[in-house]
């Protein structure tokens, strides 16, 4: 259990470690923000996928273990297909939150950063607890 439980925490903390990592290097200047400042089409491209891709990865995320096959699965093989399912989810939630924070810096654009935070304050909903990793793998019976 404890070992699922540190497996989906390293995804997470390394998420967000590294997403902290594109500010830093953003906001000292290190690396140059605003490079594709003027770059209409490809910014409107980049945000009408990400808005796509973030309000279904944050639905789908937080709505994963809702479905009967990944629940009956949870059910049935308990913490390996925790490990599997919870990765998949920590994925779906915190990758678009890294590549909105790096768009952010990029673009410049608010859109961005507003959907970084979105995918951030999905965090707690799915912050894998002990509590919550053993009420996961329960049958609802």
């Amino acid at each position: 259990m404890k070992e699922t439980r540190n497996h989906l925490m390293a995804i997470m903390v390394f998420a967000i470690v590294f997403a902290l990592g594109v500010v830093a290097l953003f906001e000292t200047d290190t690396m140059t923000a605003g490079l594709y400042t003027g770059e209409t089409q490809s910014e409107f491209f980049w945000t009408a996928f990400m808005e796509l891709l973030t309000l279904g990865c944050v639905f789908l995320g937080l709505r994963l273990f809702k479905f009967k096959t990944v629940h009956a699965d949870l059910v049935s093989r308990k913490y390996v297909a925790l490990s599997a399912w919870g990765a998949l989810r920590l994925v779906m939630l915190l990758a678009p939150m890294v590549a909105n924070t790096y768009l952010y810096y990029l673009f410049m654009n608010t859109t961005f950063g507003y959907m970084a935070i979105i995918g951030l304050l999905c965090i707690p909903f799915v912050f894998p607890t002990l509590s919550r990793c053993e009420a996961e793998v329960e049958d609802d019976k």
